[in-house]
């Protein structure tokens, strides 16, 4: 019979992700882990296996909680859905802004860095940015039904398109970019999104 194990597990996956995106994966080693969380070897490997699979298993969590977030702050009626979208762009960019540490996404991070080399940390990264183009795209798109962005944009293109700004902004964040300027990208792609044509009037 397996003894019961004697450490709050979602405890030492929280260390182990806190130093992960701080540090990065490559800078991370198990001894950094072992000291941070006090767990001896035979107690991490046997819970863990080893530190890519500890990684893979972080970076899933923080990638999942990602989406039940940003699923909270998008979905709603049609009224008010250009203001939950404005608000979570604007969000994203004065979080950004506001980072001086520059840690970054770990999202961001964790595909920069092992994407080329872990078929696994590349598929959930893919899931991820899929699953977060369709929220914005079904976002988008009940703007458009209350009249708050034109009908005759794709809203699957215009999702694709904030996507892309908010990766960038993200990029430039880490990179020590203007905090000032970070906010203002935003409101510069917020206020490109085409609005309805107004009726001629007779």
């Amino acid at each position: 019979m397996a003894r019961p194990r004697s450490f709050d597990e979602n405890q030492v996956l929280r260390i182990a992700r806190d130093r992960f995106w701080s540090a990065g994966y490559a800078a991370t080693s198990v001894e950094d882990i072992l000291t941070a969380t006090g767990l001896g070897k035979g107690s991490f490997y046997g819970a863990f296996g080893d530190k890519r699979k500890l990684f893979q298993r972080v970076f899933d969590d923080y990638c999942t909680g990602l989406i039940e977030v940003l699923r909270r702050e998008l979905d709603g009626p049609d009224e008010g859905a250009f203001a939950r979208l404005r608000a979570q762009i604007m969000a994203i960019a004065d979080e950004t802004a506001a980072d001086t540490c520059l840690r970054g996404c770990l999202l961001a991070k964790g595909t920069a860095e092992l994407s080329e080399h872990d078929p696994q940390i590349t598929a959930i990264a893919r899931r991820t940015f899929d699953a977060i183009e369709e929220m914005l795209t079904a976002c988008v798109a009940a703007a458009q039904r209350a009249g708050e962005i034109s009908p005759d944009a794709d809203p699957a293109r215009l999702a694709a398109l904030l996507l892309a700004v908010l990766r960038g902004i993200e990029a430039l964040g880490k990179a020590g970019g203007s905090p000032a300027s970070l906010p203002r990208i935003a409101e510069t792609a917020l206020s490109l999104l085409p609005t309805p044509k107004t009726a001629p009037s007779h």
